[in-house]
């Protein structure tokens, strides 16, 4: 576009691009939406464009990335650095974002459990918080944290490899929202019991050994057809899981 508006002897905007580059990448994203059909008889459809915009060295400053931000309504970052780790999808979970949270609300509460935003949330917040003490960790090392701000960690270990991490050529890759909800709730359950054990005593070494954390792992390999019965008796067992090794510690 650049070059064609210059051969063209446009007045260039912001590093070289036409002024009506918004215009034109708006004209183009607002194709998608709900629409009535032409015709009869009535139909009823919708169109969703994905977008992919690849600024040079990563720069998300520059103007099409911008003007691409200023329209769209949902942004995924994708990080080269996940992918060199083998991190799939990779998307930088800190970096992303959505608009249609609140869109999405009366089809949640109809069909996901009533606590599924709650958990979304405090897995968004026990990221973020990790992503912080991930940089005190380069700095001084993990030995100047506490022992809940190392379990803030373990938690966010297994919120990136074992709910954000997917295998494209296994069952997990076309995983039911239900499903997602009950290794969620898995995760966040077993981070709220773990902090309530490290207040009763329990070394930390013993909680991150507990084997509840590799159940938690598989979990995505379990068949979807026996995945509700099998979070509903791995929640129940969980407190005696901590139960036994705090009498233990005592």
């Amino acid at each position: 576009m650049r070059e064609i508006s210059s051969r063209l002897e446009e007045m260039p905007a912001e590093e070289g691009y036409p002024s009506y580059l918004s215009s034109r990448l708006a004209a183009f994203y607002e194709r998608a939406g709900r629409v009535v059909a032409l015709g009869k008889p009535e139909r009823r459809g919708s169109i969703t464009v994905i977008g992919a915009v690849s600024p040079p060295g990563g720069d998300l400053s520059e103007p099409v990335t911008q003007a691409t931000l200023r329209i769209t309504g949902t942004f995924w970052a994708l990080d080269d650095k996940l992918a060199s780790r083998r991190h799939f999808p990779a998307i930088n979970w800190l970096r992303s974002y959505s608009l249609y949270m609140q869109l999405f609300k009366p089809w949640y509460k109809e069909h996901m459990p009533a606590d599924f935003e709650e958990l979304r949330d405090r897995a968004g917040a026990l990221l973020q918080r990790e992503a912080e003490l991930q940089e005190i960790v380069q700095l001084v090392g993990p030995d100047a944290l506490q022992d809940d701000q190392r379990m803030v960690i373990e938690t966010g270990k297994m919120l990136r490899e074992d709910f954000l991490q997917q295998n494209a050529y296994t069952d997990d890759a076309h995983s039911p929202l239900t499903k997602s909800h009950g290794i969620l709730k898995a995760i966040v359950t077993f981070y709220d019991q773990a902090l309530a054990a490290l207040k009763r005593g329990m070394l930390l070494d013993d909680i991150i050994n507990l084997k509840a954390i590799e159940e938690i792992a598989r979990m995505k390999d379990v068949p979807k057809d026996q995945f509700d019965q099998y979070i509903a008796g791995w929640l129940e067992k969980l407190p005696g899981a901590f139960g036994v090794k705090v009498a233990a510690a005592g």
